[in-house]
Formats: structure tokens, sequence, C-alpha cells
């Protein structure tokens, strides 16, 4: 069950009714779920119909804080670690280029660093996306999965159940976590127009229905309700990937981690992993694999032997913390683990010879931190104060502010990171380009240099 404190309605980006909804509003404003009986339809839809993808224009960018140096020194306190006006002004995330459009109604001309375009389709807001390769994945609560490719509407596919709160995609497959707790499993079948098919569920049916022949495999999760322990009986909110050992991970509000075996879909293990929702779950460095709840904890597992059989075990609880844990990320290279939280800030830790040590928190939002994501020595967070913080990770745990993104009207509730394999980043190092899904129904699209200056270093300028 979720904290009586978390329950809400559903969020509107209007200012004034964000203003006066509080943290648990804005974290679990979602419509309520039918019951696990469903009729679900497959149909494909691929119509542009009410979409955009945008390049922006002047008037866009003066929405930025980027190309307005007024906003950006009155409008939060928050914008830098050093609380100055702007250095924007000085900055070369700031070039505008008007687009121009050649004979293949292409993009010809984009602006270098920072905002690129938007992705805006009339379908809610945007709770869940995900990057791979050309295509990006986005999900609403319209219960949609829209699918983009190079800023242009591709195709999508749909449920006639469950708000779309997670996406990961593993090869040709994609996999949707749901608000009714179930995961969907879709294949891409190619560049046609009915693109993407439903092959399946997580439980399959048929594990559900022999599982729930046994009154041994039931569990109770509520007074006087038991359920077969194989399924989330709430919204899926979370899911990660080991690619290397085959396997899925998936985090509810029913307080469980869920581990699936991808070949043959067989849910492996259910563990009770804390006192309150699962907001978050990441595969990481060393075996390991992190767990955040709203219940302010943050968790370690590792895979071992335990008898004759292999089961998750936890290692330790790195964080006890009075405000609630909204999501993970890590720097696998650096082996860094970050944790955003309801009270605005991003803690971390670092993996030493034997196992993690506290690194020390990144100050950057006045409002809750809803999401993180990785790319490289890049970090960002998303934040219910309508800005991402850009940080870079240097040796010794060193955190620089590279920049801070705005330009969304609503709480950026999703953030994806890819490499950006176009343009040359001279002497700036990788480029990546980010995506970010917001409460305001819209996608941004920006990109930035893992090399840049950083704020200090423009102020000084």
């Amino acid at each position: 069950m979720v904290n009586k404190k978390f329950n809400g309605g559903e969020v509107s980006p209007e200012k004034n009714n964000l203003r006066r909804r509080k943290f648990g509003a804005l974290l679990y404003s979602d419509p309520p779920i039918s019951d696990f009986q469903e009729q679900e339809d497959n149909n494909d839809f691929s119509s542009p119909r009410n979409s955009t993808a945008s390049i922006p224009s002047s008037r866009l960018y003066n929405a930025t804080a980027m190309s307005s140096t007024t906003n950006s020194s009155t409008s939060s306190p928050y914008m830098s670690p050093w609380n100055q006006p702007s250095p924007f002004t000085k900055s070369p995330w700031i070039e505008t280029v008007h687009p121009i459009e050649d004979d293949d109604n292409q993009y010809t001309k984009l602006p270098k660093y920072g905002l690129i375009g938007s992705l805006v389709r009339e379908e809610g807001h945007i709770y869940s996306l995900a990057a791979s390769g050309d295509f990006l994945y986005t999900g609403s609560d319209s219960k949609n999965i829209r699918v983009w490719k190079n800023l242009k509407d591709f195709s999508g596919f749909k449920t006639n159940h469950g708000l779309v709160k997670a996406i990961v995609v593993l090869g040709d497959k994609i996999f949707t976590g749901h608000q009714d707790g179930k995961i969907r499993v879709w294949r891409f079948l190619g560049n046609k127009r009915k693109a993407y098919k439903r092959v399946g569920n997580l439980p399959t049916t048929r594990d559900y229905f022999k599982k729930s022949m046994n009154p041994k495999n039931y569990v109770e999760v509520r007074r006087s309700r038991n359920v077969p322990w194989i399924k989330h009986f709430d919204a899926v909110s979370c899911m990660s990937v080991d690619v290397d050992q085959g396997l899925l991970y998936s985090g509810s509000w029913d307080k469980t981690l869920k581990v699936w075996r991808i070949s043959d879909s067989k849910c492996l293990e259910s563990i009770t992993a804390h006192d309150d929702a699962v907001n978050s779950v990441v595969v990481a460095f060393d075996g390991l694999v992190f767990t955040g709840s709203a219940d302010g904890t943050v968790k370690a597992w590792r895979r071992e032997l335990v008898g004759k059989n292999t089961k998750h075990v936890l290692v330790e609880t790195l964080l006890k913390n009075e405000h609630a844990i909204t999501s993970l990320a890590v720097n696998p290279t650096a082996a860094v683990l970050y944790a955003g939280s309801s009270d605005g800030l991003v803690n971390f830790w670092e993996m030493e010879k034997h196992f993690m040590s506290y690194g020390g928190v990144l100050r950057g939002h006045k409002l809750a931190v809803l999401c993180l994501a990785v790319g490289g020595n890049m970090v960002l967070s998303g934040s219910a104060d309508k800005s991402i913080c850009v940080w870079r990770w240097e040796e010794g745990g060193v955190h620089i502010c590279v920049s801070v993104l705005t330009g969304h009207s609503g709480p950026v509730k999703c953030l994806a990171v890819e490499k950006d394999h176009e343009e040359k980043a001279e002497n700036w190092g990788q480029n990546w380009i980010v995506y970010s899904g917001s409460l305001d129904k819209s996608v941004k699209v920006w990109r930035i240099s893992e090399h840049s200056p950083s704020l200090k270093e423009l102020q000084e300028q």
C-alpha cells in the first residue's frame, strides 16, 4: 500500500494548482486502476494527428535559461549553486539558429548546444520515456506508448488499461510497466505501419493460473486479501535490465522487487524489499542492484548462492531518510550511485575496495527531484521545480554544475540520455542528447557536451 500522505488526485501543470498540492500528489498522481481482469486492444495506431515535432524558434528560446538572463536570475534562487545572476549570456549553449528545411523536409541546421526541439502530442502528461538508437518511446496517462524517430512521430502502440509508468528497451523487445500492475511485452517488427506487436505479459497467463492453483503460492497483501506472489498487485513504477544475466527487475508500489528471466518470462523471485512503495530500481556494477523507496531508504542487493538456490540477498541499507527516494541512477564507469529525493537533494555514493562509501550531496533544486539520468560522466536531475540540473563528475568525487536547463512549464517527470553520433564535440569531448518528459505534456530534446565550461567558469569570464 502507498502511504496515505502520498495519496492525491491528478496533477495539473497549471501553476496555481501546483502550488496547492503536496509532493505526494505529484508522485502518485494517477487515475484509479481496474481489477486484474481486463480486455485489451492490440490495435496499432500511427496517425500523426494531434502531434508535433518542432524545432525551437527564437520565441521558444526566450523561455529557456539559455537565452533569457532576466528569467534565469529572478525566477528561482536555485538556478545555480552560487545563486548569482545567470552566466548564460557568455555560454556557447545559447546559440539560436532558425531552422531551414531542405528538399527532404529535414532540418539542416540545428542549435549546436541547448534546446534542439519539442515533441508534443495531445495525449496527457508524460510519465515515462526510453531512448534506443534513433527511437524514442514515450508513455503518458493516455495509456498509449508513442514512438518517435529522428524527432518525428513514427508509430505507437496502446493498451486499454494501465497508465504507462516505466519503459525499458532490450534489442527488439520493449517492456512497459503499468498502473494496473502488469508488465507488457512488445516486439518491433520493422519499419512498417504496424511496427509493433504485443507478444505477452509478465507473468504469462499460463504461469499465473498455474501458480494460482496452489494455496502456498499466495501472500497476504492487505487484510482479507491474498494474491499469487508471481504478480504485482499495485502499479509497476520502475524497471531495469541486467543484460549480462538476462534478467529484468521490476519495482512496484506493492513494496516488492520481482526478478524475471527474460528468455522464458519466468518470475524467479519476489522480494518484499521495502516498507513503502518501490520508486526506483537500477542494475549497477559489481553484481549489485539498488532500490529506492518512498520509505526513505536506499538498499543494495546482490544475487548469491544460498544453499542449492540462487537468490538476491540484502547487502546493505545505504540511506535511511525521512524524505521519499524518488529516483536512482548509476555511473558504471566511475562506479557511482545517485539517489534523488523529495527534499530536492541528490545523494551519491562511490565504490571503494569493499563497498559503497558516501560521497556527498548535490544541491540544485528547490522542489522534489523526480528523475535522474546519467550519460558518461554527466549527471542530470529533473525536478518538480520544472528545471533540469546538469552536473559533471570529476576525479575525486567532485561534481561541477555545468548548466541548468529550463523551458518546461510543468514538473520534469522523466529523463533519458543517448550518445550524440551526429555532432562533433570539437574540444568539448563527447556530446549527449537528452530527452526530458514533463507533466506539461511535452518532451524536450537537448544537446549537452561533456567537457563544457562550468557555470562558475562562465561567471568569471
